[in-house]
Parts: structure tokens; sequence; C-alpha cells
């Protein structure tokens, strides 16, 4: 083959084994040559292109206008980048578009007409990644607009770029006035030179002693005031750059709740302190006296018993009973405020045999028939606690029975992380209005002159419940029955 057959050869060569898109066509726009990867980007088979306009590679909406274009180009060609400024799309043969580049490249010879090479390179990866780029960048503008919290971003001499509206508000200055200032300006001694400090030791030495973890410090406004808030910083990497970004909030009301805490902290202390005072004024000082009186009334009733009438004698009994009720409610006020201020041992407590002594104590009558679940577990607790769960709500049960035949049922279930334990009876039922009430201090259902209570049993049995973080509640149909239901975890939490 001879050098002029190799010259004249070169450029189908070229083109040939061009992995980009290439054409060339003449003045009235026919394609003349197309490269197979031209071929393959456009969806044609080989030498299908040959021969057609240019415009059959260009969506219709724009075949027009190019022609107009095209000629132009022909009467002063050069080598440029079409669409400067536009957005090009092209057509396959399937109707498809997609984005493209276009290069062209002018072949001139005087023997010739002249003609037209363009190179097309399928952009529609870079528009893709472009637009979620976009995308990216506008929700994160938004984000940045919009949050609550106050976003900083600065340098690594700690120079302040950008400002969002949150943090406009909180601090008191305009974007464009703090732009380019340092940091330090937004913080007040001595947090502003500790700022310094780890900024210059982390560039220093690399070691992060804020960012990434957060830090509480104090901020300082425009007009001087100070306000405590809380800082995050991240650092990042733009074009090259270190920066960083960070994230304060305002925890001025946060502080104030803290210190309404405390407060009320403290007052709960002081009135813990105060019942425990009066829990030992009403066990030593009350009690002696009181005891006096029943000392003093079973002697009257007693030595005068033939001096009384029916009416006397009814009077002394009541006075009787009542002293006994008042010693049973100090002793109730008494395990009522010691529950939960005395730490307890934990032991494993046998339920089965503390429910029968319960019961046994208890000396039910021989009308009324208590019948307990077999297998009750083991509970982890304290054994006078949980021994005056049982008692309350199984001496409830006998004392207010008002069936000839009575019936009382301990029983439980296990609900995987905790025990259910219920005691059911036929008794005279509740009335749902009162569900709430009867686990108050003090309240009861019946007259005391006829029951003898000194409602703090079912409180006792709701508070030493609660302590060990379970709960409880009753069902009940007036007539039929009640039903109370309480639960242990069989773990208490840590913090408890």
């Amino acid at each position: 083959m001879t050098h002029s057959t190799i010259a004249e050869r070169s450029l189908q060569w070229l083109l040939a084994s061009a992995t980009d898109a290439m054409l060339i066509i003449d003045k009235d726009g026919q394609l003349v040559l197309v490269n197979p990867a031209l071929e393959t980007l456009f969806g044609y088979g080989p030498g299908e292109l040959l021969g057609k306009a240019l415009e059959t590679l260009i969506p219709e909406r724009f075949r027009h206008g190019h022609v107009g274009l095209r000629g132009n180009y022909f009467e002063r060609p050069h080598p440029r980048a079409m669409g400067a400024g536009f957005e090009l799309f092209a057509t396959r043969k399937d109707g498809t578009e997609f984005p493209v580049e276009v290069s062209l490249s002018p072949l001139q010879d005087k023997d010739t007409q002249p003609m037209v090479m363009a190179t097309i390179h399928d952009i529609s990866a870079r528009k893709k990644a472009e637009h979620a780029l976009q995308e990216s960048e506008a929700r994160m503008r938004a984000i940045f607009e919009t949050a609550v919290d106050a976003i900083i971003t600065i340098d690594e001499q700690g120079t302040i770029e950008r400002l969002n509206p949150a943090a406009e508000r909180m601090f008191g200055y305009p974007e464009p006035e703090v732009r380019g200032r340092n940091v330090k300006i937004l913080m007040p001694a001595p947090h502003r030179e500790a700022h310094d400090g780890y900024l210059h030791h982390y560039m220093t030495t690399g070691e992060k002693r804020i960012i990434g973890k957060g830090r509480e410090v104090q901020g300082l406004r425009r007009d001087g005031g100070t306000f405590p808030m809380d800082l995050a910083v991240t650092e990042m990497w733009l074009g090259g750059r270190r920066m960083f970004t960070g994230l304060v909030r305002d925890i001025t009301e946060r502080k104030h709740a803290e210190e309404k805490a405390q407060q009320l902290l403290q007052e709960l202390t002081s009135a813990n302190e105060e019942l425990t005072n009066f829990a030992y004024v009403v066990s030593h000082d009350l009690k002696a006296p009181l005891r006096g009186i029943g000392s003093l009334a079973d002697w009257l009733a007693h030595d005068y018993a033939d001096k009384f009438n029916d009416e006397g004698k009814e009077h002394m009994r009541l006075l009787i009973n009542r002293v006994h009720r008042m010693g049973a409610l100090i002793d109730g006020i008494l395990q009522y405020s010691r529950v939960g201020r005395i730490k307890e041992a934990v032991v494993p407590v046998q339920l089965d045999q503390l429910v029968a002594e319960v019961i046994d104590l208890l000396a039910v009558p021989a009308h009324i028939k208590v019948s307990v679940m077999p297998g009750m577990p083991t509970v982890s607790g304290e054994p006078t606690r949980i021994q005056q769960l049982f008692h309350n709500l199984v001496s409830n049960a006998v004392k207010y029975m008002d069936k000839p035949e009575g019936e009382i049922e301990v029983g439980w279930a296990d609900e995987g992380s905790q025990w259910r334990f219920q005691v059911r009876d036929n008794g005279p039922g509740i009335a749902e209005r009162h569900f709430e009430r009867i686990f108050q201090l003090f309240q009861t259902l019946a007259p005391r002159d006829r029951v003898e209570s000194t409602g703090v049993g079912l409180a006792l049995v709701k508070k030493i419940v609660e302590m060990y973080q379970g709960r409880v509640w009753l069902e009940s149909e007036l007539g039929k029955g009640t039903t109370f239901y309480f639960t242990l975890p069989k773990k208490r939490k840590n913090n408890a």
C-alpha cells in the first residue's frame, strides 16, 4: 500500500477506531461518513445513516432552526463547540432523546467542497449527576434556611462564612455584618478564648476535643446579652478547603426547666423530711396518750359495766372501737410514709408460703372460702412489703363480703417480663366512678362504724406496687364482686 493510499484512508481508520461518536457532513447537510461508535450511540445499523440529512439525528422540534444554523456555519467555518449557553439534544432511531455536547471541526481542501466533522458526546450520566447534585443542594439549602437550630460555617482560621436565618435571629446579627469576622465575636469570655484554643489545638495536633462531640457553652448576642447554648461542631471538606459547621441550640428554656426541677426536688426533699418528722411525732407523741385513753376506756367498761344502761354500753363500745381504729390509722400512716423512703433489702420471696401465712393470720370466717391458684411464683422484693400487698387485698375482700357463701380467689399469670396477680371476690362490687378514689389515702366507701377501715390499705397497695415499677387496677360489677389486679416486673430497672 502506497503512502498516498495510506494518507487517503487514514481519516476513515481514525473514525472507525475512535471511541467517540463522530460524523462528517457535506455543505448540504448530508451524512457522508459516520463511525461505528455513532451508529451504536444512535441505534442504527452499519451504513444505514449514509446519505441521510444530519437533521435525522436532531429532535423534530429543533430541525427547522438547525438548517439555518448549519448554513451560517458553512459561510464562516471554524473549530468550535456547539450550543454555547444552550442545552443540546439528539434523538435515537427509536425516538428517545438524550443530552449531548457537540464539537465542530471544518474539513477544507482546495480540491473538494467544504465539509464538517462533528464529535458527539452523550452527557446523560453527567446531566443526571448534575440534577442529583442540584436536588441535593436544594434540599440542603432548604434545611439551612428553615432549620430551627442556628447553623454557622467557619473556615480553618475561625472566620465566619455563613449564618442561617435561625442564627441571625439567635445572635441578632445579619449575615453580611459578621461574614469575614472571627466566630469568637459570638462568644463571651472565657468561652471565646477556650474556643480559639480548641481550634488551634486541633489544627496543630489533630486531637478532637469538641468536633463531633458537642459542648455546653455561652453565646453572646449583638446587644451584649449572653445565653446558654449547646454547640456541636462537624468537619467537612469543600473544594480542597477544610470547613467547620457549628450547630447551635439555645437552651435557656431547658436551663430554666432544670432549675425549676431542682427547686421542686429540694421542696420535695424538704416535704419528705417533714413527713419523716411527722411520722416520728405520730409514732411517739400520739400513740402514748392514745394507749392511755384505750386503757382508761377498757377499765371503765369493765369496772362500771353494771352502772351503764344499754345506751351507755353502746357508747363505750363505740369509744373503744374508735380508739383501736385510731391506733390502726397511726400504724397505717407510719407504713405508708416508710414505703420507698427507706432502702429495703430485696430477696427472693416464695409466694406459695407467704400467701398461705397471710390467709392463716387473717382467721377467715367459716362462711368465706379462700382458694389460692397452685404453683405461685417466687418474686424479688422485701418480704414485708409483698405480704402487705396480699394482706390488704385479701382482708378487704373478707371485710366487705356481703354474701352468705363468700368466695375469694388468689391467682397469678406469667406475662413474659412481669407477673400478674389477682384477688377476686363475689362481694358487693364497686361502682366504676369510685375506681380512682379508693386508691387515695383515707378513702373508704362504707361507713367506718359499720366496717372497720382506716382508708390506708389500698393507698398502701398502690404505693408499694408502683415502688416496684408495677401497676394496680380493678374490674368490678355491682352486686357480683370485684377483681383487683397488680403486676410485679421480673426485673427492676437499674435507676429504680
